[in-house]
């Protein structure tokens, strides 16, 4: 049974939010310094969470840090970076044995924290900068992962539809940053970079398990104690009301053997308004089952696509599409994909469409209960969008919707782009070049 969640500001101003929860053997906790999305900073935002899990001034090297998580039973640590909206987020996670089936009750509990608060509020810091030998190491990982995203012929394309996209918005932007930016950035920079971000971004830590939330909140405030300056509180919000003009069309050539097709339509609809449920719903009976429209009328009934789906960029009020399709199909793979979008428009939704997607979404949110990460997800989505929903709540909402909601929903949303990642050979003579 998960309880209420319990959150409180630290004295040094990082929200504490307690997920009490008998579910789970393990405590999991995760902290994350949230910056913007910004293309000057993302290179450096992206760098920092492979420097800091090197080695902080306690465990000044990855042998010495892995050593002290073997000895809390194999704990498990991860950092990582995200892009939520116009986020960006650093994280940093652990993820331990409860104290209390060892024999070690509260000081496990205090072991994990201060591993936690070490690498992210006392990292290794020689002559004025970060290791020289990790950042090094680092930048050419970096450089690696994002040349990388080229092998994936289906997530580059989807990535490349948003870049176009939102070229002129702050979401266009890689959370991996930019491979030219690498250059400006030694040991010194990234460490006065990440000085003010420590000292003046929102930062926040969950932790979930069975804990007693005072205790808890206690133990985070010994050992998270790293002194802070005068917060920010001003990250932009999320641009998500855009007015698409007329669809614009790129297309791009490479040597792939399946064409990747990906639309990006604007909803209008940000995390918290009304009708981000029956947004949710929508986007299930387009795209999101293999009972859904998408599937049944372009994969199965007219064999156009290896793969087809819509999913939502919730966050920042996006739909996609995306096909894998063969090249010389694009324009019937197009015609069909947006006659469904058009029969979503005109309401023609079966019973059975809607309360399969219905129960499906409602299946998913259930299995979430069963990861203590997705209920930090969670309440992280809700931090950024602005509204905080329980399970039960999402359940009920989900309920509710109607096909009047999810009429209301079609008629928000515009297509604003189409991408094709086309085989050099199978060039279209026929349709718009990029406008």
């Amino acid at each position: 049974m998960v309880q209420e969640s319990v959150s409180m500001l630290l004295p040094n101003g990082i929200r504490l939010t307690i997920i009490p929860t008998a579910k789970f053997k393990t405590i999991s906790m995760a902290l994350f310094i949230h910056q913007e999305l910004a293309a000057e900073k993302a290179t450096f935002t992206a760098l920092l969470p492979s420097v800091l899990e090197r080695g902080s001034r306690q465990y000044p090297d990855n042998l010495t840090l892995r050593r002290e998580l073997e000895q809390l039973y194999g704990a498990e640590l991860t950092t990582g970076v995200h892009k939520k909206g116009e986020r960006h987020l650093i994280s940093c996670s652990l993820e331990m044995m409860h104290g209390k089936y060892v024999g070690e009750g509260e000081q496990m509990l205090r072991r994990g924290l201060s591993i936690l608060g070490g690498v992210i509020g006392d990292p290794l810091v020689v002559n004025g900068g970060f290791k020289e030998e990790y950042v090094v190491q680092e930048k050419e990982q970096l450089e690696k992962t994002i040349r990388s995203l080229i092998n994936d012929k289906a997530l580059y394309a989807v990535e490349r539809c948003l870049q176009e996209m939102c070229a002129e918005e702050r979401y266009g932007v890689f959370k991996y940053g930019r491979i030219e930016d690498l250059e400006k950035i030694d040991p010194a920079s990234l460490w006065r970079y990440y000085r003010e971000l420590l000292s003046t971004n929102p930062m926040e830590l969950y932790i979930v398990g069975d804990l007693d939330a005072k205790q808890a909140e206690e133990v985070a405030r010994e050992t998270l104690y790293f002194s802070r300056g005068p917060q920010r509180n001003n990250l932009p919000e999320t641009a998500v009301y855009v007015e698409p003009a007329e669809a614009r069309f790129i297309q791009e050539k490479m040597p792939v053997g399946q064409a990747k097709l990906v639309l990006g339509y604007r909803t209008n609809i940000a995390y918290d308004d009304p009708l981000y449920f029956p947004l949710v719903l929508y986007n299930g009976i387009l795209g999101g089952f293999p009972h859904s429209k998408l599937f049944l009328n372009v994969r199965e009934k007219a064999s156009l696509a290896y793969y087809v789906y819509s999913r939502l960029e919730k966050q920042k009020g996006i739909m996609l599409i995306a096909a894998g399709i063969e090249g010389n199909k694009y324009e019937m793979a197009r015609e069909i994909i947006e006659s469904q979008v058009e029969a979503m428009a005109r309401g023609q939704i079966s019973e059975l469409e809607l309360e399969n997607s219905r129960r499906g979404l409602i299946n998913r949110l259930r299995v979430q209960e069963d990861n203590p990460y997705q209920h930090i997800n969670r309440h992280l989505d809700g931090e950024v969008g602005g509204k905080k929903y329980s399970t039960a709540e999402m359940i009920r909402a989900l309920e509710e919707v109607g096909l009047n909601d999810i009429k209301a929903v079609a008629e928000k949303i515009g297509l604003d782009t189409v991408y094709l990642l086309q085989g050099e050979e199978g060039v279209l003579p026929d349709v718009r070049q990029e406008q």
